[in-house]
């Protein structure tokens, strides 16, 4: 007869991987939520340790780059980037070249999801008043948005959580990170291009955006302040000071501000995936703490498996991360991976970003896409997601297990 701990893991994953359970509105959120409070009132995890099992620097990282990301968003930034771009609509094929670097630039520096959060509508609105097919380039938004995440440690949620546990140099993830991840951003290009080859040009049937009213308006003084906070903040990053110590330090500058209500940058934090983020390292811990991750490593290691491999860490990331997504893979796998050699982190982080791509349920980037698109009239469906999603990740993965062969001790 399984634990209660086991039972509880089981039940929560299974409904973060389906993302509801049935007769329940709940979405993954909450079922983590859930899933963490039924650990610690069966006593699996104290209260006391279901607090100390939150890791709270990443929780600090995390928070402070959504205020960062929410002062761009409330200045105007990201719709202004995404207007001034369709300059280049008129040649949709360097279109979708420009606007996969911006996504891919933005997501390295920012969180991936809100770049896609305020890139759709505007891009979807141009597209559709150009008599572009949306389809591909909202394909390419959400692809380059999560390659390029994978390129830094603030990139995305995971790889925020690797870098902080890791106690991984900005710096050296950086480097390592960068090569594959614009490679892989080159090939996505290309495959999107031949995939769309004739079909660049033939418009999706969907009703014009709500009014541009509703989008942040440009402001220079806002968006020159948000710049020169994440000019401020990378430069703090290659430095010996604790990235959550200067992430906050910057946030809290940006939240005085004689313009701009402090309320209006919260209300744009994301508080449901901070949440997911504390309740998974209480379900996290509730199995840890009867040796449940341990006992399947070794099953599996018993059959040949070798989870320090390259090759054997991503393909399980990348099975993982579309089963559960990713931040709950890179939560179960950190535990097994040696702080003495970093290139394993660096492959766990670039797999389940490149993972992402792969079906819709991979990423929350892809889900924001494929909404947002949605309130537009424009539909992408799993298989023409798939379509893109499967040959890019491919790719990507096919990049990074040669940069990995070479690069990697051993």
């Amino acid at each position: 007869m399984p634990s209660p701990a086991v039972i509880i893991f089981l039940v929560t994953y299974l409904g973060v991987a389906l993302g509801r359970i049935p007769g329940l509105t709940l979405d993954r959120t909450g079922i983590a939520l859930l899933g963490a409070i039924a650990m610690i009132i069966s006593g699996t995890v104290p209260l006391e340790s279901a607090l100390a099992a939150i890791d709270l620097p990443t929780i600090v990282l995390l928070y402070a780059l959504m205020i960062l990301s929410a002062q761009l968003r409330l200045g105007g930034f990201y719709t202004w980037v995404a207007a001034k771009s369709t300059a280049l609509l008129d040649r949709p094929r360097r279109f979708l070249l420009i606007s996969m670097l911006l996504a891919a630039l933005l997501s390295a520096l920012l969180a991936n999801d809100i770049i896609c959060l305020a890139f759709t509508p505007v891009l979807t609105m141009a597209l559709i008043r150009a008599g572009l097919n949306p389809l591909p380039f909202l394909l390419g938004l959400a692809a380059a948005s999560n390659i390029g995440s994978a390129a830094t440690i603030i990139g995305n949620p995971q790889n925020m959580l690797i870098g902080q546990i890791g106690r991984l140099p900005f710096g050296h993830f950086l480097f390592w990170c960068a090569p594959p991840s614009l490679i892989a951003l080159a090939g996505s290009y290309f495959i999107i291009c031949a995939l769309y080859r004739n079909r660049f040009t033939r418009a999706a049937k969907a009703r014009l955006p709500p009014p541009a009213q509703d989008w942040p308006v440009f402001n220079l003084w806002q968006t020159g302040k948000g710049l020169i906070a994440v000019a401020v903040l990378l430069v703090l990053f290659f430095t010996g000071i604790p990235r959550e110590l200067s992430a906050i330090a910057v946030a809290g500058f940006l939240l005085c501000s004689r313009k701009m209500r402090s309320r209006q940058m919260m209300e744009l934090v994301d508080w449901h995936l901070i949440t997911l983020f504390c309740a998974l390292f209480i379900v996290v811990q509730g199995i840890a703490a009867e040796d449940v991750p341990s006992r399947i490593i070794g099953a599996i290691g018993s059959r040949g498996f070798d989870l320090t491999s390259s090759a054997t860490l991503a393909a399980v990331s990348t099975i993982m991360s579309n089963l559960v997504s990713n931040v709950p893979a890179v939560m179960l796998l950190i535990r097994f991976l040696d702080p003495a050699q970093p290139h394993q982190w660096y492959v766990l982080a670039l797999s389940s970003t490149f993972a992402g791509n792969l079906i819709v349920i991979g990423s929350i980037a892809n889900l924001i896409v494929i909404e947002q698109a949605k309130k537009l009239g424009v539909v992408i469906t799993f298989r023409e997601h798939a379509r893109t999603g499967v040959p890019v990740t491919l790719f990507s993965l096919l990049v990074l297990a040669l940069y990995a062969l070479i690069f990697s001790p051993g």
